[in-house]
């Protein structure tokens, strides 16, 4: 089977990643956002890119890919992650990073040309006094973040 990027609608990525994505809800926001798709026409992934979640990164020449998800199809990931540089780099942006959880490979980011920057820790959530925050199941779980290159 045969993979190739197609334009996708903020609404329509959206939706795919409520059915799709594992652990997260689509997002507020974006930049950009692209599709996989077969050769029949039939949506496999999509992937949205955004403005940093962390304002410290948030600096005017970085994006973050927010959000990948797929039905499982080979390769699809990879093909996504490399578009997403693609959008960044189209937009004038300097730097793409993301995140993957602890227990995620990152086989897929690294075929796709990115390199493993650093470990974070896992933090208690984003609830703060000062903001409070509903818990999205994703607390306390260790991050490594991704660069593309």
């Amino acid at each position: 089977m045969s993979l190739h990027r197609v334009p996708v609608s903020f609404a329509d990525a959206c939706a795919f990643i409520a059915t799709w994505h594992r652990h997260h809800r689509p997002p507020r926001g974006y930049k950009g956002c692209t599709g996989v798709a077969t050769d029949e026409a039939v949506l496999v992934g999509v992937a949205i890119v955004g403005r940093p979640i962390a304002r410290h990164l948030d600096n005017g020449h970085t994006l973050e890919v927010t959000r990948v998800a797929t039905d499982g199809t080979c390769n699809a990931c990879s093909l996504l992650y490399a578009a997403c540089w693609d959008i960044a780099k189209g937009l004038g942006y300097r730097r793409l990073i993301t995140y993957t959880q602890q227990g995620e490979t990152g086989t897929s980011l690294r075929a796709a040309g990115w390199r493993l920057v650093a470990a974070r820790p896992a933090r208690p959530g984003w609830d703060r006094p000062s903001r409070p925050r509903s818990a999205q199941g994703t607390e306390h779980m260790p991050r490594y973040l991704w660069e593309a290159s």
